[in-house]
């Protein structure tokens, strides 16, 4: 009997979900919802992973493993690299949550772009906000968006801002066939004019070593004055501290951040409490419901696992051939 353990803590419900979708396949349930709990496991054949993180000596730790799936779309939570050299299939959720994160990335640019936080702040402090920052409130409609990746939420995303009255251009470096930037309204421009010709820049792009900080000082310096970031894919992708020296100068407006580079920020860090920038703690794809897309896709993949099935979504395939 395959033993599957589900690693870290999850919306309510997805234990029953997973024993739901599992019932009558040859395996045992464990869970570890807890670091103490998961650092206490010491067999499993398959693991699910949330918030928590499969280092090399997690891993060592694990000598049946053979499956790693994560519950979201990056993999920087495990070290692939060894995992490949143990022979461990490590797979991936892409779209699952997608529509999550395309759900909060346009909260975040209307946030920002209508002063939410500050409006928020003055009148829980007693101060009537009507006629202040009114000058500099912008909404969606006629602006150009410009996305940075072309993926499932960067899709997404273009689908709901063009909702608003927006148009939309976008960057990847595998671009999209003409039937798909027709069919989502995106156009296809190179980096250097989308920064130059975006009112709001939203990045949707796994955080590699070919681009971090691909948002720097040199770059920010080129934007439209008066342009938004927004950044709910991985901190990193964008030099934080260029970026707050660029809103605090007034060249950019603003940010929406839920992912910045020293994650959790302290108490008393110069992002927090920026009437310009608003922030969350990396919560895009996470919400109460998402279980009911991501449990039956993993589970499919578990599926296939335990009958020696080829699972879907193993994002070092490559590695493990070699």
């Amino acid at each position: 009997m395959k033993k599957i353990a589900i690693v870290g803590k999850y919306p309510p419900g997805t234990e029953d979900a997973f024993r739901a979708q599992l019932v009558g396949e040859d395996c045992q349930l464990t869970f570890a919802p807890t670091a103490e709990e998961y650092a206490a496991l010491s067999d499993a054949d398959a693991m699910v992973l949330r918030q928590l993180k499969a280092p090399q000596a997690d891993i060592e730790r694990l000598p049946s493993l053979k499956m790693i799936c994560r519950w979201g779309v990056g993999v920087d939570s495990v070290d692939v690299p060894f995992a490949s050299s143990r022979g461990i299939m490590v797979t991936n959720t892409p779209g699952a949550n997608a529509y999550a994160v395309a759900e909060l990335t346009v909260m975040l640019m209307l946030a920002v772009g209508r002063n939410l936080m500050f409006h928020n702040k003055s009148i829980q402090s007693g101060v009537w906000s009507r006629t202040m920052f009114v000058d500099n409130a912008v909404t969606l409609n006629g602006k150009t968006v410009g996305i940075i990746g072309g993926g499932n939420i960067g899709r997404q995303v273009a689908t709901r801002v063009q909702a608003f009255g927006a148009t939309v251009q976008y960057y990847d470096v595998f671009r999209l066939s003409p039937e798909m930037e027709a069919k989502f309204g995106m156009k296809f421009v190179e980096l250097d004019e989308l920064l130059r010709t975006s009112d709001v820049v939203s990045l949707h792009v796994p955080l590699l070593d070919s681009n971090r900080h691909m948002l720097n000082a040199e770059n920010i310096a080129t934007m439209k004055k008066g342009a938004i970031v927004i950044n709910a894919a991985r901190g990193g992708l964008i030099d934080d501290k260029a970026l707050l020296a660029a809103i605090d100068e007034g060249r950019l407006m603003g940010a929406g951040l839920d992912c910045v580079e020293d994650d959790p920020l302290p108490g008393g860090h110069p992002l927090l409490n920026h009437p310009n920038i608003v922030i969350t703690p990396h919560v895009g794809g996470n919400t109460s419901d998402i279980g009911t897309v991501m449990v039956p896709m993993i589970s499919d993949n578990l599926k296939k696992f335990l009958h020696g099935e080829k699972p879907k979504f193993v994002v070092n395939e490559k590695e493990l051939a070699e």
